[in-house]
């Protein structure tokens, strides 16, 4: 069953979209990116090869779209669990925009709520999905641009355009 996201009209108002439609036709539409810490490390997931855009590739916690008529912070929980098997306490910690070809005729263009949250590792219990996250792993945001400056394809370019934004974002 297609999923139903919510895109934004010119004038601001909302609208139903399927998500493929909109991510081949480029249509701007809403998405969460939640960033998980320990102290000064991130939390950041290698996506699963069977995914439809960007295999293979590391992005943080984990990223989506509400569905229709859903709040970004139950979308951020939702996917939380679904991607990576946990919950935790996450704060809202604004938003930002972004355009980025995604490849294969895909276009992520999305206005994105971002979530942070918190934990020890030791006190993070998680259980990956198979068929969204292949890889899990904890490292530090200049290891991670050191990474994208290295080998900018195996870093999604979203998360590369957070990396670039980092200091603007309000999630460090």
């Amino acid at each position: 069953m297609p999923q139903i996201i919510p895109a934004i009209a010119e004038d601001g108002s909302l609208y139903r979209i399927e998500k493929m439609e909109a991510h081949r036709r480029g249509v701007l539409h809403l998405a969460i990116s939640v960033f998980v810490f320990d102290g000064d490390v991130m939390l950041v997931q290698r996506r699963a090869a069977s995914k439809y855009h960007c295999p293979g590739q590391w992005a943080n916690a984990c990223c989506s779209h509400p569905h229709w008529e859903e709040s970004a912070a139950d979308a951020a929980a939702r996917r939380l669990r679904e991607e990576l098997g946990c919950t935790l306490p996450l704060h809202d910690r604004g938003e930002t925009t972004y355009r980025a070809d995604v490849g294969g005729g895909l276009w992520e263009h999305e206005r994105v709520t971002l979530f942070r949250g918190d934990i020890a590792r030791g006190d993070l219990a998680f259980d990956p999905n198979p068929d969204e996250v292949s890889e899990v792993r904890w490292a530090s945001v200049d290891a991670l641009r050191a990474e994208a400056a290295r080998a900018p394809e195996t870093i999604t370019p979203w998360f590369r355009i957070y990396l670039e934004r980092w200091e603007g974002l309000g999630v460090a």
